[in-house]
């Protein structure tokens, strides 16, 4: 079997699975039992040998039963960053990078930036701004161990471990300040909603890391003990609730409150200067 053959037979198993964009998933499913590129494939003229198709054939199966693909793959791209990613954190969503613009904006000028990342999860927003700020001090915080040991070994894997401190503990996790930026994407989405999510988030994604349990509240709160003068937080925010968030800030003394959508027009970060 070819390349594009294998690519449209996995594309039709997904297909009758429900899988959403099925053909992409095809592609990276195949692209990765050969160890090429997605953009190789159609260049890439050799058939799969039995070996191969064996084991394009096992990850089709788990992605039908909308495993998320990311896992399947066990590493995914977030900025200019390869992660490792799997249950123990939430998987990088790519309106996450709008949060790592904005926080980049806002930290523009500063020559040695402190910073603290709330949740950090996989480590993505925490390890991104280490890259993309090489004179920034980064510290991240998650309440759960498993996270914080994959946010480990991506620190490792990107070679940034002697640049972000991993700290385990509740929202504001016993850090201190002063920071110049307070960041988190926190778990937002109300528990009656659960139910309607993709399979891929609803059965795989911590459970700890999506359903809303105050934690937003909890770090607009808590960060003007944190920020410095001048300083920003900066929030990730779930469909529909950026005005709902900028009013909490402004009643919280936050000023110059700003919305961004992200890519697809969301609003989707919502920001403001400690009080």
């Amino acid at each position: 079997m070819t390349p594009l053959d294998a690519v449209r037979d996995a594309e039709r198993r997904l297909q009758i699975a429900g899988v959403p964009d099925a053909r992409t998933d095809a592609e990276l499913l195949v692209a990765h039992v050969l160890g090429v590129t997605r953009s190789a494939l159609h260049a890439h003229s050799d058939h799969l040998d039995p070996g191969q198709l064996g084991s394009l054939n096992e990850l089709v199966e788990r992605r039908r039963t909308r495993e998320p693909l990311q896992h399947i793959l066990g590493t995914w791209g977030f900025r200019r960053l390869t992660l490792g990613v799997d249950g123990r954190a939430l998987v990088p969503r790519p309106e996450t990078e709008t949060v790592v613009e904005r926080c980049l904006a806002l930290l523009m000028g500063r020559e040695r930036p402190r910073i603290l990342d709330v949740g950090t999860g996989t480590g993505a927003i925490a390890l991104a701004l280490a890259d993309e700020l090489p004179a920034a001090r980064v510290v991240a915080v998650d309440v759960s161990p498993e996270a914080l040991a994959l946010a480990r070994e991506n620190a490792e894997r990107a070679g940034l471990a002697d640049r972000v401190e991993l700290l385990e503990g509740d929202v504001l996790g016993g850090a201190t300040g002063p920071f110049d930026l307070v960041v988190s994407n926190p778990p937002y989405i109300p528990v009656e909603r659960l139910g309607s999510l993709e399979p891929e988030v609803r059965e795989h994604d911590p459970r700890l890391a999506v359903v809303a349990s105050g934690v937003t509240e909890a770090v607009a709160e808590g960060a003007p003990n944190l920020l410095g003068r001048g300083g920003w937080l900066v929030l990730e925010v779930g469909d529909g609730q950026d005005q709902g968030v900028a009013e909490l800030l402004r009643s919280l003394g936050y000023r110059d409150v700003a919305i961004t959508p992200d890519l697809a027009g969301i609003p989707r970060v919502v920001e403001g200067r400690s009080p």
